[in-house]
């Protein structure tokens, strides 16, 4: 999946496991950027009674360089402080009908904090996020709840909360010897060819969501127009950390930490660390820092599945399976980003030096489902507004880096190659059968609620008087 219990260790530590960031600029006010980054994966809605929740003991950061240098310029930090209320065992002892309710004995909240050029500045203190969605009768107009805990402070917007994952992968069937079920006849073990099945859908996610002034996060405080300028460009990421000692106080009944803080978890590109960084490297890399990736670009050079989709597939990728040149256009793609001149009216380069950002190219106006060059295949489907310029939440990223390491942007950098007919076609068959987006931030969709969940299908539809979803439409 993009990221979901990506390494070893932290799958072990989930509240401070980052899934998804997505970057891109708001089509509502274009001279806005909305960052978003998403924690706990694979919630399941009916999770109480000890429901999902931020850490207190984690460091939750958004870091976006813009110097070309692969180090954070501005850092956006957040930090979560829970309160427990009243003497039940119940998450709440009725209906929780604002975020204030005092029937709600677990209230959450939290702090930001830029530090931009070094220097730190508070711009929003405890701010309230909303309850998890429990179900019908405990928080029956879920979609009120999450309005409440939207916050707008000097022109900037806040949400941390409970979201609806948005993204789609068929994990059962890639992680089953690389499978991909619209091929399955083609595969080394073959089945009969079927639909891809949407193995995240119904499982909600803690989303950490951000708007602010584009001017606010370039290097010279401007709004750029020109995309061929080196100062529209960028890049964007998110990490979770944790204090470098942890002990057990037997007296409050909870772990208190100690020393400086120290990185655990990290994101930017979709699938990076997932399927490009090999099992023995995945607890370093997410350790280290973007300026520090130059030992892991040997693995984007020459990436292990596109030496296995010709094995996994028989005479299906014979092109592909003959390139043994170092893949520029991955090394491009994920790491350096895109130069200009090698896709017309676009670049997201940031330098030679390798670092997995995602490269958000702010000179370049948005595009949403209805206008004309639209697609969700972003760069690949001609529309420069999608990934890899940045990342929009309904971007096709599994199938557009599926047909990428296959092979279908070689010829971008290398116009000897001819792609293998079968690699832009490659996809994992599913569809975004998740919860509806929003229009406006925070954009992601509703979560699922505990009592409506029904195991393997999405639950966030249209208001209705006992369902108490919320109104929500995909972009």
């Amino acid at each position: 999946m993009s990221s979901h219990r990506e390494a070893p260790e932290i799958s072990k530590d989930p509240v401070a496991d980052g899934t998804d960031v997505y970057a891109f600029r708001n089509p509502n006010r274009p001279d806005n950027v909305v960052l978003i980054a998403n924690f706990l994966p694979l919630q399941q809605p009916n999770g109480g009674p000890n429901f999902y929740e931020f850490g207190d003991d984690v460091l939750y950061e958004i870091k976006v360089s813009n110097r070309n240098d692969n180090k954070p310029a501005v850092t956006y930090e957040f930090k979560f402080t829970t309160e427990v209320k009243g003497e039940s065992f119940l998450y709440n002892t009725g209906p929780i009908e604002s975020v204030g309710s005092e029937n709600w004995n677990r209230p959450q909240f939290y702090s930001v904090t830029r530090v931009k050029n070094g220097r730190r500045r508070v711009l929003a203190e405890r701010l309230p996020t909303p309850p998890v969605n429990v179900g019908t009768r405990s928080t029956g107009d879920y979609a009120a709840l999450a309005e409440e805990a939207t916050h707008t402070r000097r022109g900037r917007r806040f949400f941390a909360g409970q979201r609806a994952d948005a993204f789609h992968v068929d994990l059962g069937s890639i992680f089953d010897l690389g499978a991909l079920r619209p091929f399955n006849e083609n595969h080394l073990v073959p089945l009969a060819n079927m639909d891809g099945i949407n193995s995240v859908q119904s499982y909600n996610v803690h989303s950490i969501a951000l708007e602010v002034p584009i001017k606010e996060l370039t290097r010279d405080g401007s709004t750029p127009t020109n995309p061929a300028a080196r100062k529209s460009v960028i890049g964007v990421w998110a990490t979770a950390s944790r204090r470098r000692a942890r002990t057990w106080n037997p007296q409050t009944g909870s772990y208190e930490g100690t020393g400086p803080w120290v990185q655990v978890s990290r994101l930017a590109n979709p699938l990076f660390n997932e399927v490009i960084v090999p099992m023995g490297e995945k607890d370093r890399w997410n350790a280290v820092a973007p300026s520090q990736d130059a030992p892991f670009r040997k693995y984007v050079q020459t990436p292990e599945l596109a030496g296995l989709l010709p094995v996994l597939y028989p005479d299906v990728f014979p092109n592909l399976e003959a390139y043994d040149k170092p893949r520029a256009d991955l090394d491009a793609i994920l790491l350096t980003g895109i130069p200009s001149g090698v896709v017309p009216g676009f670049q997201n380069y940031t330098g030679p030096n390798p670092a997995d950002l995602l490269r958000l190219n702010v000179a370049i106006p948005p595009k949403v489902q209805g206008d004309e060059g639209y697609s969700n295949f972003g760069v690949v489907g001609g529309d420069l507004s999608g990934f890899p310029n940045g990342r929009r939440i309904d971007d096709e990223v599994v199938a557009i880096e599926l047909r990428a390491v296959a092979g279908v942007t070689i010829p971008l950098v290398d116009p000897s190659f001819t792609p293998d007919g079968a690699a832009g076609q490659l996809t994992d068959g599913t569809e975004n059968t998740n919860a509806d987006l929003l229009d406006d931030f925070p954009f992601l969709g509703l979560p699922g609620g505990g009592y409506q969940t029904v195991p393997g299908t999405t639950t966030a539809e249209p208001t209705n008087p006992d369902g108490g979803q919320g109104t929500a439409a995909r972009r």
